[in-house]
């Protein structure tokens, strides 16, 4: 009776230490990704950056959430105030749970699933949600018409994304993420699909709300939009969900396209760097696409954005994935279950 006590305790003890390991360094990642985007973009505009705080203003971070944290929460008074509240909250669970199913190194993953792009799938396209909820609640014009638009614009980019992660899991074999990145022993996928993988990056920012595609926080016509109306640690929750977003599509990047935790081309002196180190590289270069496209490009306006998204990425990611299935088919590429 023992044994079958202690058991389950024991695996939900380590369970939920690997959640502690995994949840505590992805906040301060996600604190100190908004000073390094601060820095790159103040070195970009020959500006300084957060200097002030701490040496090299390396406390920025800490004293922002200090204040956000010590700010009163203020609900408008013709606001759905449980809607208003979940909103921020859901939108920040959303971008942590996704974590659970990418593989840091060999074996290194807490939730090693058959179907972990699928997962990864459902927890983006959840994530709409969040901004839905926060732009009706708000009892905000500004808020809804940003809600509006961020609905509008991750459902068109969503389409993109699952069908260049199909060319992907095509060539793979598989929908497990550690069988993915094994798959790019020889040469990784960035090579041979790397026109999806720029469709693949563009879609990412959209799927983020990310400059240029930012519109539905568009601060010139929409006064930042759905979370106009929010204060204190609702809206810090809703730029923490933003940035582990960041990082998680960054991630997704790197296991689907860069490799995951494999050494560059395989040769003696990058292997003896472990592999959850150079995974975490990858992710900070994608990581650096975010902060250069929002240093140097201009906006886009809303049609554009639209424009873009159905009559260029989705006729070009449907194409490549017809063209990925045909060579795979008529050359016998395709990759056997078992070997």
């Amino acid at each position: 009776m023992a044994e079958t006590f202690h058991g389950p305790v024991w695996q939900v003890a380590i369970t939920v230490l690997q959640i502690f390991l995994i949840v505590v360094p992805l906040l301060v990642a996600v604190a100190y990704v908004t000073y390094a985007e601060r820095k790159v973009i103040g070195a970009m505009q020959l500006r300084q950056g957060p200097m002030t705080v701490g040496p090299y203003g390396l406390l920025q971070p800490l004293a922002d959430g200090l204040k956000l944290f010590l700010k009163e929460t203020i609900v408008p008074t013709g606001a759905n105030t449980v809607v208003f509240l979940l909103a921020p909250m859901l939108t920040f669970c959303l971008a942590l749970i996704g974590w659970a199913v990418i593989p840091f190194g060999p074996g290194m993953v807490l939730a090693d699933i058959n179907v972990g792009v699928l997962y990864l799938f459902a927890i983006s396209s959840l994530g709409v949600y969040g901004v839905i909820m926060a732009g009706w609640a708000s009892n905000s014009r500004y808020a809804f018409l940003g809600a509006m638009r961020s609905s509008a614009q991750m459902v068109s980019y969503e389409i993109s994304i699952g069908l260049i992660m199909l060319s992907v899991l095509v060539t793979a074999g598989s929908l497990n993420l550690s069988d993915i990145v094994r798959a790019q022993q020889s040469v990784w996928f960035v090579i041979p699909h790397f026109p999806m993988f720029m469709i693949f990056v563009a879609s990412i920012l959209a799927e983020t709300n990310r400059h240029p595609f930012d519109l539905p926080e568009d601060e010139a016509s929409l006064v930042t939009g759905f979370n106009v109306e929010y204060s204190s640690m609702a809206f810090a929750l809703f730029f923490l969900g933003e940035y582990a977003s960041m990082i998680l599509m960054s991630g997704m990047t790197a296991i689907l396209f860069l490799g995951g935790w494999l050494a560059p081309f395989g040769v003696f002196p990058f292997t003896l760097i472990p592999g959850p180190i150079w995974f975490i590289l990858k992710t900070c270069v994608v990581l650096f696409i975010f902060f250069w496209a929002r240093a140097t490009l201009p906006r886009y306006r809303y049609d554009q954005l639209m424009r873009l998204g159905w009559k260029v990425f989705l006729p070009a990611s449907l194409l490549w994935f017809v063209l990925t299935a045909s060579v795979l088919v008529g050359f016998d590429l395709l990759p056997h279950p078992g070997g």
